[in-house]
């Protein structure tokens, strides 16, 4: 709990002698401290600005360098590389990618009895996650009742735009590389234009994936293909897409998802068997839905919402 008296985001999980708190931000000094902070990815709403600060932050050697870029503050606990195992005093914990961002991982460990708990974090692709018998899992596509959360990415309209010449608008982490390396799988090799810290980031991480270069002179557009944060977008000229499964946004948008749709989450489930699944992120109604629609089928399964509002009854 946080020095206001609620959960921090998202949770902590204790079992035998281990704490572990996951995507949250740093607990009081006053209040039980975990044995580890993990950061399952450099997204701000998983709170690795403030779990990165504390030496018992534990991130992928990617995570940690992007939440120093993001936020211009050096990362102060411990990384691996994607696919290793850690110790954490005694627990092994293993990682696993999740295709979400570069050096997104899901975090993995059998406790002393023998349950085995996989926290997934945000997920792209699951085709690496092992079987477990408690998940803990994202629902950001997670309501069955919700026709937006049902998708394919359209990578077709993705290579016209690409072949036409386009600027697209795209989430400084994650999205951005993600564009750029479907950009350059379809053949194109000339440079792309990319504003400040998708920059940045793009050059630190895939460095192999350049010619890179601003995006922005004096407002104009400099090269044929631009990435770009989506407000960049009204500085550009050009033909501009958002790739996004948003509707709110006032462009053309490509489907471009960075999470599994709600058949994708159904398959992970499915794949790793859990005994139970605790929905631990967004927090709020589709969380909420996932795990009535989990209970529906005869899985037990609770969100994150549900355990805080049993906790104060």
């Amino acid at each position: 709990m946080n020095s206001r008296g609620n959960f921090a985001p998202h949770l902590s999980l204790r079992f035998d002698s281990h704490m572990f708190s996951i995507d949250t931000s740093r607990s009081p000094k006053k209040c039980l401290q975990p044995d580890a902070y993990l950061i399952t990815h450099a997204h701000s709403d998983h709170y690795g600005k403030s779990a990165m600060l504390s030496p018992l932050a534990i991130a992928s050697e990617e995570t940690a360098r992007a939440l120093e870029i993001r936020y211009g503050r050096e990362y102060k606990g411990r990384t691996f590389s994607v696919g290793e195992s850690i110790l954490v005093g005694d627990q092994v914990v293993e990682t696993y990618p999740t295709g979400h961002t570069i050096g997104s991982v899901a975090f993995f460990w059998e406790n002393d009895v023998g349950t085995k708990i996989l926290v997934t974090g945000d997920v792209k692709n699951h085709g690496s996650l092992p079987p477990c018998d408690l998940l803990v899992t994202e629902a950001n596509y997670g309501d069955p009742w919700d026709p937006a959360c049902r998708f394919d990415d359209d990578i077709t309209a993705f290579g016209d735009a690409v072949d036409s010449g386009a600027t697209f608008g795209a989430y400084a982490f994650g999205k951005a590389q993600r564009a750029v390396a479907l950009i350059r799988g379809l053949g194109y090799g000339d440079e792309i234009g990319m504003d400040e810290q998708s920059l940045a980031l793009t050059q630190e991480l895939m460095p192999q994936f350049g010619p890179f270069t601003p995006a922005e002179d004096n407002g104009t557009d400099i090269t044929d293909i631009n990435v770009v944060t989506p407000w960049n977008l009204p500085r550009m000229r050009g033909m501009k897409y958002v790739l996004t499964g948003r509707k709110d946004l006032p462009y053309p948008r490509i489907i471009l998802s960075d999470h599994l749709d709600f058949r994708g989450l159904m398959k992970m489930i499915e794949e790793a068997s859990p005994e139970a699944t605790i929905v631990y992120h967004p927090e709020g109604e589709k969380a909420n839905r996932l795990a009535l629609y989990l209970r529906d089928q005869g899985r037990d399964a609770i969100s994150v919402s549900e355990v805080e509002k049993s906790f104060y009854k």
